[in-house]
């Protein structure tokens, strides 16, 4: 677990960033800090589950849905997430799930798959929250 601390905390949504690859999510950590953003960061879905009611509480939900050998997916997270926060902004990301997400996806959310430009984390996060009123636009 990481936390990266905001200079202005007040003006920033915190994400709470879920990935079992320590050097992917390194650098997707370092793509939302440079953007603006908190993060909170975790390697699995059962160290998540005990970031999304301490806080600062996430607005936002960034998980890979396949986390390697531990019992929770990016899916399961993501359902707990919004039973916690139904304004919860959630997008998944990940290399071969995609054609699940039609049915296993939560209402509202985005999948990005992998291999993708920072940017386009940015962007979809960005969007996600803006239309959600988490986040100004």
């Amino acid at each position: 677990m990481h936390l990266s601390n905001s200079q202005d905390p007040a003006k920033r949504a915190t994400i709470l960033l879920v990935e079992d690859e320590d050097l992917l999510r390194e650098m997707l950590e370092e793509t939302l800090v440079e953007a603006g953003y908190g993060v909170v960061s975790a390697a699995s879905g059962e160290e998540a589950t005990n970031l999304l009611s301490m806080p600062p509480l996430p607005r936002a939900l960034v998980t890979d849905i396949n986390l390697g050998r531990a019992r929770m997916d990016g899916w399961e997270l993501a359902r707990l997430a919004r039973q916690n926060d139904p304004g919860c902004v959630i997008l998944y990301v990940s290399g071969d799930s995609a054609h699940r997400w039609v049915t296993n996806g939560v209402p509202q959310s985005i999948l990005l798959a992998k291999p993708f430009a920072p940017a386009q984390l940015v962007e979809a996060i960005s969007d996600l929250l803006t239309r959600s009123g988490s986040f100004p636009s």
